[in-house]
């Protein structure tokens, strides 16, 4: 019994200490590797009226392959076939030297599968099979010499153990009991109450190893195992990691194959294709823009804020003059000097009943045309009046056309974009100095001179000027 054991220790040792050394990853047969092949060396111990072997010393070698269906967690369907030789020869007048072909079918049940973890590296499991005994045997009965062939029909009960060293290499150790239905492969049929169940029987002991094979099932054709694929359904074709999910390389969460922007840094906020997002829509991601609530369609710098051409800190939307700085409560315009202002305070005066500018007035004239170019972003309203004499429909008129007549002088002297002239005729509406008119016209002559007039103000150009 104990040199059985060593030999049967010694070569599994043998097999582990081999596999060990090529692969350490530890997985078993299971619905990724559905198939399994096994070959071993085998030993067969008899148990009949000739002796009792079982658990002895004496050993009778053998061999066969198994192969194995997984069915689930639980069970694996099996094929068995082996060959093997049983002898005894302790009474020269009774011998016994059977050879043994035994195909057999059965099912495994896998601890490992159940109590343990599917991939736990040992694998502990009881088989039962059956099928026939294909005896060829020879010997001595009673002093005489026999040959026979004979069929038995045999049950098989056994455990084992498999050591799993990769997800297609395992070895294995087994030990179980053939128990058959006839009592004649030693000749020596038990007889009267003996034969009650005493028909001759054999352990068979079993080292070997195996190798799993089979396609595992990939539904999305991903090279990922459906069993390990935490996103089955990828599309054809899209590269995947070793999850089966589409690769992400910039980790936003959307995969590289819908990623439009496959090269944003990580911990940007994405928009549903994988894009920074840009709230204001200006062209600026909002992780590198400082104004991110910019009104759609102004213009924008590198940092996604809004234009402001001449540094005055209001943007060029909202600039009335964006290309002179001013104050904002100013609509960004400059202050206008006081010598400009003192200017606009001049007037030109009229002929009566004429809207011609007379020639002494052109250097005021050209003087504001200066003031203009100081000032090119400002508007300038240019307000006509006349002198109470005539009807008002006729003094309106002639306040317009006098207006409109400096209009026309300043756009022949180079005034730049004449729409920034705005004219207005006020008639006899707004006079500076209040005329009696019961007095003849000789007394109000002086008077009604000053009325004939064109005044100015220069204003932003937002046009909230004074036009009451």
């Amino acid at each position: 019994m104990r040199t059985f054991l060593t030999k049967l220790g010694t070569a599994a040792a043998m097999v582990l200490v081999f596999l060990l050394s090529g692969n350490t990853a530890l997985h078993a047969q299971n619905e990724d590797h559905q198939n399994s092949i096994q070959i071993y060396p085998s030993v067969l111990q008899y148990k009949g009226e000739l002796a009792n072997q079982w658990w002895s010393s004496h050993l009778s070698w053998g061999g066969g392959f198994s192969y194995h269906r997984y069915l689930n967690r639980a069970l694996d369907a099996g094929f068995h076939f082996s060959y093997g030789r049983s002898e005894e020869h302790g009474d020269p007048n009774n011998t016994l030297d059977a050879k043994l072909t035994v195909p057999m079918v059965g099912l495994r049940l896998k601890l490992y599968g159940t109590l343990l973890p599917e991939d736990f590296f040992l694998g502990p499991y009881l088989v039962v099979a059956g099928g026939p005994h294909i005896v060829r045997n020879r010997g001595v009965a009673n002093g005489t010499n026999y040959t026979d062939n004979l069929t038995a029909i045999a049950g098989f009960g056994g455990v084992g153990i498999n050591f799993r060293f990769s997800d297609k290499f395992y070895a294995f150790v087994q030990t179980g009991a053939h128990y058959t239905s006839n009592d004649s492969y030693d000749y020596q049929p038990a007889k009267g109450q003996e034969a009650m169940g005493n028909n001759d029987r054999f352990l068979q002991h079993t080292a070997g190893i195996g190798f799993n094979f089979g396609r595992p099932k990939d539904t999305d054709e991903d090279g990922v195992p459906d069993k390990k694929d935490q996103c089955p359904n990828t599309p054809m074709g899209v590269q995947v990691d070793e999850n089966g999910c589409p690769v992400d390389a910039d980790g936003d969460m959307v995969p590289d194959y819908q990623d439009k922007c496959p090269g944003t840094p990580a911990g940007v906020q994405v928009d549903s294709n994988g894009c920074p997002l840009d709230t204001d829509r200006d062209g600026v991601p909002d992780h590198l823009d400082k104004c991110p609530d910019t009104p759609a369609g102004v213009q924008i710098d590198s940092n996604g804020c809004p234009m402001d051409a001449d540094g005055d800190g209001v943007p060029d939307h909202e600039d009335l003059c964006p290309n002179n700085a001013g104050p904002k409560e100013k609509g960004g315009c400059p202050e206008i000097d006081a010598e400009t202002l003192k200017l606009m305070e001049q007037k030109v005066r009229f002929e009566f009943d004429q809207a011609r500018v007379q020639p002494g007035y052109q250097q005021l004239l050209d003087s504001i045309v200066t003031a203009l170019e100081k000032y090119p972003n400002h508007v300038l309203l240019i307000k006509g009046h006349a002198d109470h004499i005539g009807t008002e429909e006729y003094n309106q008129a002639l306040s317009e056309r006098r207006a409109q007549a400096v209009k026309d002088y300043l756009v022949s002297r180079g005034v730049k974009n004449a729409d920034r002239l705005v004219t207005k005729g006020y008639g006899e509406t707004q006079p500076l100095v209040q005329v009696n008119t019961r007095l003849s016209k000789a007394r109000t002559a002086e008077g009604r001179a000053k009325n004939r007039r064109v005044g100015f103000e220069l204003n932003t150009p937002d046009l909230k000027l004074n036009l009451p």
